[in-house]
């Protein structure tokens, strides 16, 4: 009985080992595979991600496998455009860090491009929002390039600001909740070309 329990222990004790030596090899592979993946393989699966989609085209992608991270940097047209780029450079690997770099800056419509049907648009858009656009093609330009910028901008809350333009003249209204955000605003208005004047009458919650 001894003999016959003394081997039934030494059994499974060569089992266990077995087991661990089973999990312990599965942890190297997956290690191995981990570490098999270059800065270029982890730079195509982005890239791959990005071909579904033209808008993506255009964003540089650098990797760097041994930390699991992508950088991303360029330029794109909307918010929504950067966050799509970040979210499938984020789906590319599994748990792969993700640093965005990438600027938005809204495509400009020409004032020679700008026709009295994109006016008649903004008109209905400000009109909608309580904002105020005088008659002239220029002003009417002047508002859809103002609010593309904040509304394009993650420092400007554009729907709590409004924007009035007559005679080339700017009028912020509204209530933001800091003074970073009432600067911004202000700031995206007077680097718009063609604005001449800025009444900034945004207030901040206190």
């Amino acid at each position: 009985m001894r003999i016959a329990f003394t081997a039934l222990l030494a059994v499974g004790l060569l089992g266990g080992i077995g087991c661990s030596n089973s999990s312990t090899s599965a942890s190297s592979n997956n290690a191995t595979t981990k570490q098999s993946l270059t800065d270029s393989d982890l730079k195509q699966m982005v890239q791959s991600k990005f071909a579904s989609d033209p808008t993506l085209a255009k964003i540089d992608v650098k990797a760097d496998a041994g930390k699991n991270q992508v950088k991303l940097a360029g330029t794109v047209e909307s918010e929504s455009v950067r966050s799509e780029a970040v979210d499938m450079a984020k789906a590319a690997a599994p748990n792969v860090m993700v640093v965005d770099n990438i600027e938005v800056k809204p495509q400009e419509v020409s004032r020679n491009d700008y026709t009295p049907d994109m006016a008649r648009d903004a008109r209905d858009k400000a009109k909608s929002m309580g904002d105020k656009v005088g008659r002239s093609l220029d002003d009417a330009w002047l508002y859809s390039k103002i609010e593309t910028k904040l509304a394009t901008n993650s420092e400007t809350p554009a729907r709590k600001i409004n924007v009035d333009v007559s005679n080339h003249v700017v009028t912020l209204r509204g209530q933001v909740d800091s003074v970073a955000a009432k600067q911004e605003a202000d700031k995206v208005v007077r680097q718009t070309e063609g604005v001449k004047q800025v009444r900034d009458l945004i207030k901040v919650r206190s």
